[in-house]
């Protein structure tokens, strides 16, 4: 598979669908280049789906205005954890994460994101 540079921009995240299942599709913000990852979600107050930071294995919550919801992929984009962080928090580094998933406190559960499942992110 080797390894992939992701561009900033838009996309989308398709969680589930595996075996006949139901897929949720959740609209994504690519950050791939260095500033878009070290920005992330500062100084916003919500954020419409999720973010994408890539290469990415750990994420803080300093300067944010809201708790944010955190999944760490590994490099197939299987999620490795799931995290809430409360705005001021440093996240420690997980070892085997490639990507890290941001969005809104709650968000993920709603979507079906927890550890061993497998997402997909669609570039468009």
């Amino acid at each position: 598979m080797g390894r992939r540079r992701w561009r900033d921009g838009s996309g989308v995240l398709v969680v589930g669908g595996e075996a006949g299942g139901v897929s949720v599709r959740v609209p994504l913000e690519i950050a791939g280049s260095y500033r878009a990852r070290t920005k992330g979600l500062l100084g916003r107050d919500s954020v419409e789906g999720a973010i994408l930071l890539s290469p990415a294995n750990s994420v803080h919550t300093l300067r944010m205005r809201m708790p944010i919801d955190v999944a760490y992929l590994d490099r197939r984009f299987v999620v490795i954890a799931v995290r809430t962080m409360r705005a001021g928090r440093i996240g420690l580094p997980r070892l085997r994460s490639r990507h890290v998933l941001e969005a809104e406190a709650g968000a993920m559960a709603e979507w079906g994101v927890k550890a061993g499942v497998q997402v997909a992110v669609v570039e468009g």
